[in-house]
């Protein structure tokens, strides 16, 4: 999951702070709207990682089924 990505892709600016060695620092500044566009489309990721695939509805039914 590219949390910076989804931020973009939500309307919100991301901006480069500083950069110390490797580790870089940003911040993130947008609206209240882009906010919850930022929300759903993280919630919509966590549910669709959650939903299980046929293969696996397909197992259980067997394992269910014995």
């Amino acid at each position: 999951m590219d949390i910076e990505k989804i931020a973009s892709d939500s309307g919100m600016q991301v901006v480069l702070d500083a950069r110390i060695g490797r580790e870089e620092y940003r911040s993130v500044y947008g609206s209240l709207e882009a906010l919850q566009r930022f929300a759903d489309s993280i919630r919509e990721l966590v549910a669709g990682e959650m939903r299980p695939d046929a293969a696996s509805v397909e197992l259980l039914a067997e394992e269910s089924s014995r």
